[in-house]
């Protein structure tokens, strides 16, 4: 390990909530063009990125970051390292809304197999710290807190016996690890992850207004009371007045 980096571990950062993240080592690839369509869906159920806000600020992580969906939403800040040739200066600030799946029939060429630490960028973001010809490149990453505008956001999926939840546009340390959910005609119930950032309950929710409680890894809770009206329909948006 070069004795810069060891120097740079002594440069921390403190998130809204006290938590301290040190740089650490890992490589970056693109995908995609430099349109970012294939930015559009992902294995976090985020659905449309552009839609959504999160645009071509994103990225795909190696299995070992991705945590089997737990870290999406998670921001980080990358710099390319060590690489003169290939390096440009500055760094990216991107949200974790895919997943780079391994590939076990070529052990020694794949950057996503465990136990490598791999982020696979949007091409126009992989840009402004890497030359294109480069491919792959070593960096330094840290978790940042994500910047959102307006409210923690819900989308509706399921059936009239069967809810799902995606929670997205969250700010702080922005990956959740709990949703619990009321209905006007009901108590609070736990919801259980159905993938990435999809939370879903077996309950017949259909024609009561809903609330919301959000705890992110950081272990803050924001409660979203009567965020979704009576009169909800699957496949709508519904943004609440609380943010982290």
């Amino acid at each position: 390990m070069a004795s810069t980096f060891g120097s740079l571990l002594l440069f921390f950062f403190f998130s809204t909530s006290g938590v301290v993240f040190a740089w650490e080592e890992a490589h970056a690839t693109f995908y995609g063009d430099m349109s970012g369509r294939e930015t559009m869906q992902g294995a976090c159920g985020y659905g449309n990125l552009f839609d959504q806000g999160y645009g071509l600020e994103t990225t795909a992580l190696s299995t070992a970051l991705f945590n089997n969906g737990a870290t999406c939403g998670a921001c980080y800040e990358l710099q390319c390292h060590n690489d003169p040739q290939w390096c440009l200066p500055g760094s990216i600030k991107v949200t974790a809304t895919n997943f780079c799946p391994p590939n076990y029939s070529k052990p020694n060429d794949n950057w996503c197999n465990p136990p490598l630490k791999h982020f696979d960028l949007a091409m126009p973001m992989f840009l402004k710290i890497a030359r294109y010809r480069a491919g792959i490149v070593p960096v330094l990453y840290r978790r940042v807190p994500c910047v959102k505008s307006g409210g923690v956001k819900f989308e509706l999926k399921g059936n009239r016996w069967f809810l799902m939840v995606v929670v997205y546009n969250v700010a702080g340390v922005g990956d959740v690890a709990a949703v619990s959910i009321k209905g006007s005609n009901s108590g609070w119930m736990g919801m259980k992850r159905n993938w990435g950032q999809v939370w879903d309950v077996n309950a017949g929710l259909v024609g009561q207004g809903l609330s919301f409680r959000v705890t992110t890894s950081d272990g803050r809770t924001v409660e979203a009371d009567n965020v979704v009206p009576s009169n909800w329909q699957f496949g709508q948006n519904y943004e609440a007045r609380v943010q982290f």
